[in-house]
């Protein structure tokens, strides 16, 4: 299977193992993502003004890329902010066609493809893991199941909100924590799952962000996580690298990617999942439940 993805900025920079380790995880699978041949940065976030339509400009290049040029119907995406904005650009312009003929007016000096006609669809990766390769597929490809972890998925807001494209239940979704569960892990519950981290608070007011996750942290952790698993990389920036400076957190948790949790199941090898680039090393917990490094993961007791 070969899945057209867009990566966005984050995932070529301070994300990279994300992207390593899905790429990684998914041809272990048998499934081949291959990055789109060209792509701009889709904006970031989706605009909240009603008369903005110029920042749709960014996003709609894209995906008209993608069915023009690479000529697929679907385009898949690492970053919760990515998928939320073309998510959200997609929607606005297939439901407002005058809004759409705008746009592409704006885009007709590109080149000779033609404008957007609004046929591409949306897809996060974890959307890919659930509908089309099934988390039951998964849990037999399991090597090392991830017995006596004990982990707390942390979805914050891109993914779920608005609910219009939304990946799942916006008051209690489960997506995560049944890849998880797949993958031999204790799921941890709370309802901070679903709190905002403090998302770009970080740049301007750190304070904000520290009270977000000492909450989310001291929650977690209350209930017995001994890790933070999730799939977006600025909330992992903050609650990774804010959690790390933040001294009032005694005991900090580490934080996954979802993807490298698979690669550790799957029995990959460390250099491939960029485990050491945490700024909360999350190895010494792999080792503690009973993971060590040989080339691959391996349990040292079954």
């Amino acid at each position: 299977m070969d899945i057209k993805y867009y990566p966005g900025c984050t995932v070529k920079t301070s994300a990279r193992n994300y992207e390593a380790s899905a790429i990684a995880a998914l041809r272990y699978l048998g499934v081949e993502l291959s990055e789109l041949e060209q792509w701009n940065c889709c904006g970031v976030v989706h605009t909240l003004s009603t008369d903005d339509l110029m920042k749709q400009l960014a996003p709609i290049r894209v995906l008209k890329h993608v069915e023009q040029c690479e000529e697929r119907e679907e385009v898949v995406t690492l970053c919760d902010m990515c998928y939320n904005t073309l998510s959200q650009a997609n929607r606005l312009v297939k439901d407002d066609p005058a809004k759409l003929k705008t746009v592409n007016t704006f885009m007709e000096c590109d080149d000779s493809h033609g404008g957007y006609t609004g046929t591409v669809r949306v897809v996060h990766l974890l959307q890919v893991l659930r509908d089309t390769i099934g988390f039951q597929a998964i849990k037999k490809k399991v090597k090392y199941p991830l017995r006596g972890m004990k982990v707390f998925p942390y979805y914050g807001c891109m993914l779920l909100r608005p609910g219009e494209v939304g990946i799942d239940t916006p008051e209690d979704p489960t997506i995560i924590g049944d890849l998880m569960r797949a993958l031999g892990a204790e799921v941890i519950d709370d309802p901070v799952k679903i709190e905002c981290c403090g998302s770009h608070h970080t740049v301007g007011d750190r304070s904000i962000v520290f009270e977000r996750i000492e909450r989310i942290i001291g929650r977690a952790r209350s209930k017995g996580a001994e890790a933070v698993v999730l799939s977006c990389p600025l909330c992992r920036f903050n609650l990774d690298t804010r959690q790390q400076e933040d001294r009032t957190i005694e005991l900090p948790l580490p934080v996954f990617y979802y993807t490298q949790l698979m690669g550790v199941a799957f029995g990959l090898d460390e250099a491939v999942l960029g485990l050491n680039e945490h700024r909360i090393d999350p190895r010494p917990l792999l080792r503690e439940i009973g993971y060590q490094k040989k080339g691959e993961y391996g349990r040292i007791t079954t």
